[in-house]
């Protein structure tokens, strides 16, 4: 029987394209003996194959279990067919179009085989900086549309050269059909301009090394955008970074050559080295040493972590090997290195990352110094991926290049849904099957140009995605952008829409991305989230089942003196607590130094605006007004990060007993807030905030929900480490298993996943 000769169409779904599936597949069929063919098309990779039964099972067996590294199977189904030529070779043959019911492969680091090449002077690449094979370098971003193949790409424009073409054609190679295969002769190419676009005359990467030691500012394209470049152990250059891009105090990403070079600043547990060297290269926050701010000054002030990248593209290798004085061979990688480089996205003003060289003249104008530019295009804005280190694993803060456009798989399938997100760290979410596809970080609804992104990653994703959706989900809030763009996108294509609570999205979010179906305790805690009852929500525990939600419990509201402008002064929260302990005369000589404190005082006394909130945000907020750690922030979160890094450096504390109050579901801190009222250490403060909120937390929990064996903890304050590992064992210590975001961001990044999913279960019904 094993001899019967058959022939099977196989059909293999997945992110299989650009990923050197094709050649895979070649050298599978060659090596068991069998003829037939291979192509890409829109739905994946779809083979013909003839030859003995048997060795026709291998190979379908060995499709999906021995796969290229960067290949994601979802699915190979064979059916019989009859043969459409009857060839005794097996052949790549040209790609097909069609509907999309595939995805392009996320972009990846340089791979070693490469950086050997790059690294060797005989080599033909020798410090090329478009160096890539079928196992690395860009791919999502580079694409046009599907399926993959060159002419699909922005390699479009550059011919192969002749030994380009010969290794693009000879099965052996590793760049077998690799489309973005280049080198100097046919590739794009690097240049260096100066401040005001004029192309200088030395080697790009040797002049902006040397522009980055003398202090100045480079901006540097990269595979999604540019980034904006100095020398992180220079403070004046650091200082210079904040002052034109106008970012105060928010943390830099530091790129270094290895792990070895990050030891001086950070600590590293067993296994960390290895998430830094992870392909996809995020940025990776890491607990800084003692001596981190002093050597890296302004990179990251206050803050108990520090925000690692390893270098990813050919561009940021040369860059390490010109500092290293540019060795023969890999071996320098493994050796700690000097250089340090602030490397942050280049998007002026909060606006979408600069992709286009014309474009970076024009907006990056009276930021950077000089530019190191490339003639490839960038297809699709996609910035990088920014995570921290869990007992599981990454969690991510941004998802973004190395993990756009993977998809996260649904436990169930249903027609086609999309998701807008929220305001803050705006994504959107569009599904096809059983799949998620979640965007890149888009950013904050509050200028145009992110607006205009938006509706580009909406158009984007649909067509590459192939499906037009069935419902638009979006939030409650009605002023937010996305929720505006979803009415008129939905009017337009007469489509329902869907508005789900934000807190009911983070919950469902975590649902989604772990598989978890039927009624599910959730502790929601986060900034601020507008409810069903039109205030401002944010420290919510509720009872999830599909599409529906109850409210179980919340925190007892605190006044927002101001309304939103609170969000953005702690003392304004310090003073509604105050008010609130009857201690409101305490305002105006408390917060001196703030010209409205007389204002707000009085706000506070006679209740003028000053809407609820059971913001966990606020909360936190509070307690570093009250601290003294933070009046006024100047980005999101500001505050609890630098609370949370005065906790970390304090260390253990017990938690304040009878710091809280339980009411009817009402979680009460007021008791805890009285004492920190009067704290006289800031650091000794910000442990007893979070010892107490913790024990706070477990306690509101177990009265609540009494023998619950699960609870889905999601909102950005889950971004906390203390918290989240205080929680965990705490929970766990009662038999409870906190479940916590991993493929999702648990800020606002994932909401457009739960917004998706609460959709999707409104379409389909309980299963």
């Amino acid at each position: 029987m094993s001899d019967h000769m058959v022939c099977q169409n196989i059909r293999v779904s997945g992110v299989v394209q650009g990923v050197g599936y094709r050649p895979f597949v070649w050298r599978l069929a060659r090596e068991l003996g069998l003829a037939g063919w291979v192509r890409n098309d829109s739905r994946g990779v779809e083979i013909e194959v003839r030859g003995a039964v048997a060795q026709v099972n291998r190979l379908i067996d060995r499709l999906q279990h021995d796969a290229p590294p960067l290949a994601r199977v979802n699915s190979v189904t064979s059916r019989e067919s009859e043969p459409e030529d009857s060839g005794n070779s097996f052949v790549i043959i040209d790609s097909r179009n069609g509907r999309a019911a595939t995805m392009i492969g996320h972009d990846t680091s340089v791979c070693r085989d490469c950086l050997s090449e790059m690294f060797d002077p005989g080599n033909r690449r020798w410090r090329y900086a478009f160096t890539n094979c079928t196992s690395c370098g860009p791919r999502y971003t580079i694409s046009r549309s599907l399926p993959y193949d060159r002419a699909r790409t922005s390699l479009k424009p550059f011919v192969m050269c002749p030994r380009c073409q010969l290794e693009y054609r000879r099965p052996e190679d590793r760049r077998f059909h690799a489309e973005a295969s280049c080198c100097p002769k046919c590739g794009p190419q690097l240049f260096l301009l100066d401040a005001e676009g004029h192309r200088l005359s030395e080697d790009p990467i040797v002049g902006t090394l040397a522009l980055l030691r003398q202090g100045k500012i480079v901006a540097i394209k990269g595979l999604g955008g540019f980034h904006l470049a100095c020398d992180a152990r220079n403070a004046a250059a650091v200082a210079r970074l904040r002052e034109r891009k106008q970012r105060d105090e928010k943390p830099f990403v530091v790129m270094l050559a290895n792990a070895a070079s990050a030891t001086p600043f950070v600590q590293m547990g067993i296994g960390e080295p290895g998430l830094l060297t992870l392909p996809t290269r995020p940025a990776i926050l890491l607990k800084k040493r003692g001596a981190c701010d002093a050597t890296l000054p302004g990179v990251a002030p206050g803050l108990a972590w520090l925000a690692v990248m390893l270098p990813y593209t050919p561009v940021h290798f040369l860059l390490f090997h010109e500092a290293a004085k540019r060795p023969a061979g890999v071996g320098w990688l493994e050796r700690a290195q000097d250089l340090a480089l602030v490397m942050t996205s280049a998007n002026p003003g909060g606006e979408p990352l600069v992709v286009g060289n014309s474009e970076a003249l024009l907006r990056l104008y009276g930021t950077a110094d000089a530019y190191l530019m490339h003639d490839r295009d960038i297809v699709s804005r996609c910035d990088d991926s920014v995570a921290r280190i869990t007992s599981d694993g990454l969690q991510f803060i941004r998802r973004g290049r190395g993990y756009t456009p993977r998809a996260i798989k649904l436990p169930c399938s249903g027609p086609s849904v999309m998701a807008v997100g929220a305001w803050y760290k705006n994504t959107i979410c569009v599904t096809r099957g059983n799949e998620a596809f979640l965007s890149q970080h888009i950013g904050d609804l509050d200028n145009a140009a992110v607006c205009d992104f938006l509706e580009e990653t909406v158009a984007q994703s649909l067509k590459f995605l192939g499906v037009e959706p069935a419902i638009v989900a979006h939030d409650l809030h009605p002023d937010y952008f996305s929720t505006r763009f979803a009415i008129a996108f939905a009017q337009q294509r007469r489509l329902p829409l869907l508005g789900v609570q934000h807190h009911h999205a983070h919950a469902a979010a975590l649902l989604a991305e772990h598989g978890i179906q039927g009624p599910t305790l959730a502790l929601a805690l986060d900034g601020v989230g507008t409810g069903p009852d039109g205030t401002a929500w944010g420290g919510e525990l509720l009872h999830v089942d599909g599409a529906n939600f109850k409210r179980v419990g919340h925190l007892v509201p605190l006044a927002l003196p101001g309304g939103d402008r609170a969000a953005d002064e702690p003392w304004r929260m310090a003073a509604a607590v105050l008010h609130r302990l009857g201690r409101g005369k305490e305002i105006v000589d408390r917060f001196a130094s703030q010209p409205a404190a007389a204002t707000v005082a009085e706000m506070l006394a006679t209740d003028l605006n000053c809407p609820p909130t059971s913001s966990m945000g606020r909360m936190f907020d509070a307690a570093a007004g009250l601290l003294g750690i933070k009046s006024v922030i100047s980005h999101e979160g500001q505050a609890a990060m630098l609370l949370e890094g005065l906790a970390q450096q304090y260390g253990t504390i017990l938690p304040l007993d009878q710091g809280w109050r339980i009411d009817q579901g009402k979680l009460d801190l007021l008791p805890l807030f009285a004492a920190l009222a009067d704290e006289k250490r800031p650091d000794r403060g910000a442990a007893l905030f979070h010892a107490t909120l913790i024990a706070a937390l477990d306690d509101w929990v177990r009265s609540v929900a009494p023998g619950e064996k699960m609870v889905v903890g999601s909102g950005g304050c889950f971004l906390n480490q203390i918290l989240v590992r205080g929680l965990r064992t705490r929970l766990g210590a009662q038999g409870t298993r906190l479940i916590e975001a991993r493929q999702v961001p648990p800020n606002d990044g994932g909401v457009a996943v739960g917004q998706a999913w609460v959709a999707l279960q409104h379409l389909t019904g309980p299963h």
